[in-house]
C-alpha cells in the first residue's frame, strides 16, 4: 500500500514505491534512536539478553506504574512520578535513572527540575501491546466496575492519539466514509480524508526532521479492535482538545468528553457518544452490577 508523505512545500504527496513503507521507515529510524551502537545488537546472544532486561525493567510494578502514568504523551518530574507509584522520591529517582539509560525514557533538564518522558512512539506502541496482551484474562474475572476503569475504557490518550470507545468510533466514522483505509499491514489517509482533516483543522504536517509513522492502526486493547496512530492520530487528538471537545484527566490518561464534544462529534464525525461520567451512564452503570472481562 502506498504511504503519505509530507513534501517541503507542506503539501501531501503520494509516495513512490521506491521510498520506505510507513511500515518499516520510522521503526528502523526509532530503532537506530534508541540504540546507540544497536550494529552490535544484531547478535542473537545480546539480542536476547537486551530483550530480557527490557522485560525486567518494565516488569517492575513501580517502573511499570511510572511509564503507564507517562503514556498520555506528558513530560513529569520524579516527584510527580513517585507519587502516581507510591514510591519515595529517592525511590523514584533510581527507577527512572535505569528506564533512561535503558532507552526507556528521556529527561529534560530545566532549571533545577527534570522532566521525564517516554523516548519514542516505539517505546509507546511496546507499552500499549504489553496492555493489549495483559487485558487477554483465561479465565475471565469477575470484578467491581470502577469509574475510573470506566473512564479510560470510554476514552484516553495512547501516547499522543486517541483511544478507547471515542478513538475507535472517530476510527470507524473515518474509514466508513472512505477518509482512512486500515488493514493489518498498514493505513493510508485518502485524498478525501486529507481534505477533510485540513477542514476539520487537523495539522497533518509532522514537525521538520520527524520521522514517524504517518496513518497506522493500533490494536485499542479495550475494545479490541483499531484506532489511528501516527501523525494522522496525533493530529486529530491535538485538534480535538483544541476545540475543548476533550479535557485531559488530572494523574490519569482519562479524557473527559465535553457537551460541546458531544455535539461536535455528533455533527463532524455523525457519533453519538456519551460519558459514562454523565448521570444516566452512572445509574445505569450502578444498575448493571459486576463487570465480566472476557478474553
Amino acid at each position: 500500500m502506498a504511504g503519505l508523505r509530507i513534501g517541503s512545500d507542506r503539501c501531501l504527496t503520494n509516495a513512490s514505491a521506491g521510498d520506505l513503507s510507513p511500515c518499516n521507515g520510522s521503526v528502523h529510524a526509532e530503532l537506530s534512536l534508541l540504540a546507540a551502537g544497536g550494529r552490535a545488537a544484531v547478535k542473537f546472544g545480546m539480542v536476547d539478553a537486551n530483550m530480557v532486561e527490557v522485560a525486567a525493567l518494565v516488569g517492575d510494578t513501580a517502573r511499570a506504574t511510572m511509564l503507564a502514568a507517562l503514556m498520555d504523551g506528558r513530560s513529569l518530574t520524579a516527584t510527580e512520578l513517585a507519587y502516581a507509584a507510591n514510591v519515595s522520591r529517592s525511590t523514584a529517582s533510581g527507577h527512572l535513572t535505569r528506564l533512561a539509560a535503558a532507552g526507556l525514557l528521556v529527561v529534560n533538564r530545566k532549571r533545577r527540575f527534570a522532566y521525564y518522558r517516554i523516548a519514542s512512539p516505539l517505546v509507546a506502541r511496546m507499552l500499549e501491546s504489553i496492555k493489549a496482551v495483559a487485558a487477554i484474562e483465561t479465565p475471565p474475572r469477575h470484578r467491581p466496575r470502577s469509574a475510573r476503569d470506566d473512564a479510560i475504557c470510554f476514552a484516553r490518550s495512547c501516547y499522543d492519539h486517541l483511544a478507547g470507545q471515542c478513538g475507535v468510533a472517530v476510527t470507524d466514522a473515518l474509514i466508513r466514509r472512505g477518509h482512512v483505509v486500515l488493514s493489518d499491514d498498514g493505513g493510508e489517509l485518502t485524498p478525501s480524508g486529507e481534505k477533510f482533516l485540513c477542514t476539520f483543522g487537523a495539522d497533518l504536517v509532522p514537525p521538520a526532521g520527524s520521522r514517524r509513522l504517518f496513518c497506522q492502526p493500533c490494536l485499542d486493547w479495550s475494545e479490541r479492535r483499531y484506532h489511528i496512530k501516527g501523525v494522522v492520530g496525533s493530529a486529530i487528538l491535538d485538534r480535538l482538545l483544541a476545540l475543548g471537545w476533550f479535557e485531559r484527566e488530572r494523574d490519569s490518561r482519562a479524557l473527559r468528553l465535553t457537551p460541546s464534544g458531544r455535539a461536535g462529534l455528533s455533527a463532524a464525525f455523525g457519533i453519538d457518544v456519551s460519558d459514562p461520567r454523565s448521570a444516566e451512564d452512572r445509574a445505569a452503570r450502578l444498575a448493571a452490577g459486576p463487570l465480566l472481562h472476557r478474553a
